[in-house]
């Protein structure tokens, strides 16, 4: 009796340490995982000027306004995973589920008005939410839901399964083993511990402030852009490192497959590279927008 309890315990160990690990993966609901989204929002408040701080600030002000007890938006760090967190209440917020991504089958020609009818996709939806934000004729509750938006989606179209696909929904219908973490799934992995990995490194940290260089090099364009580079990268390094073939687009992959320690590796840099930029452009679009004052009349008809 004795030596099966310790055994017990010891496979307990095994197995929670492995759960451990999983629990650490975003649920789907949660794109682009809640440490990436909060490290782009970290990133974005270090590289906004400090009115643009000061403006931000007022408009969460009006938070109660919105009926969202149940999700915080008094922060940058709130706004960057609050329309996750709204889209538990199905019956209300339900119909902001397809503003998350814009899939494009990797095998395809990309095409930036695809997939989006509408408006009903991510770049769209960036694209919407800032020119919301901008107009300072708007209430305030209904341009800081209009910044939590923005800033979410300008996080989710950087996470290159939001865009790119092999008729897996953006890799979540591939089971995907994580070095010895069995059975997650390819898009979770890229949302959660592969983005966690690649920015917690503290011998190089990716929250500060960037130089003007820096902040060219990562910024720039808009979403439609930045959908482009994540659909690429899901066709150019995502699919093919995943099943070990460089013919992603030759016929039917498998649906399981493992990444392996090499492949992790490989991957750091990627994901790090697409936080960055997305704070960076986050910090961008936040500067853009309250610097455009109220738009004229005839832009509100």
């Amino acid at each position: 009796m004795g030596h099966r309890t310790i055994r017990e315990r010891r496979y307990g160990v095994i197995i929670g340490a492995l759960m451990a690990l999983v629990m650490m993966v975003p649920d789907h609901a949660h794109a682009w995982g809640f440490y990436a989204h909060r490290t782009t929002a970290d990133i974005a408040e270090a590289n906004v000027s400090p009115e643009t701080r000061a403006k931000i600030e007022a408009l969460m002000r009006s938070e109660a306004l919105l009926g969202t007890p149940e999700c915080d938006l008094a922060t940058i760090q709130d706004a960057s995973v609050w329309p996750d967190c709204v889209r538990r209440a199905r019956w209300r917020w339900g119909y902001t589920a397809a503003w998350h991504y814009r899939t494009t089958p990797i095998c395809e020609a990309y095409n930036p008005r695809a997939n989006c009818s509408g408006g009903n996709c991510v770049t769209a939806q960036v694209e919407r939410n800032h020119r919301i934000l901008a107009d300072e004729s708007l209430p305030d509750h209904v341009r800081l839901e209009a910044l939590a938006f923005m800033v979410h989606f300008a996080g989710d179209v950087h996470m290159p399964l939001h865009s790119g696909d092999k008729d897996d929904r953006g890799g979540n219908d591939r089971e995907t083993d994580y070095g010895i973490v069995p059975s997650l799934n390819l898009h979770w992995i890229w949302d959660g511990p592969l983005a966690e990995r690649a920015i917690s490194d503290p011998a190089d940290p990716v929250v500060r402030r960037y130089s003007p260089s820096e902040r060219s090099d990562l910024g720039g364009g808009v979403a439609a852009d930045w959908g482009r580079e994540s659909w690429s990268i899901s066709r150019e390094f995502i699919y093919p490192t995943a099943f070990d073939t460089e013919d992603v687009c030759g016929g039917e992959l498998p649906m399981k497959t493992a990444l392996s320690q090499e492949d992790i590796v490989k991957g750091v840099p990627i994901a790090k590279r697409r936080v960055q930029q997305a704070g960076v452009r986050i910090a961008d679009l936040l500067e853009s927008a309250f610097a455009a004052g109220p738009l004229p009349q005839e832009e509100r008809r």
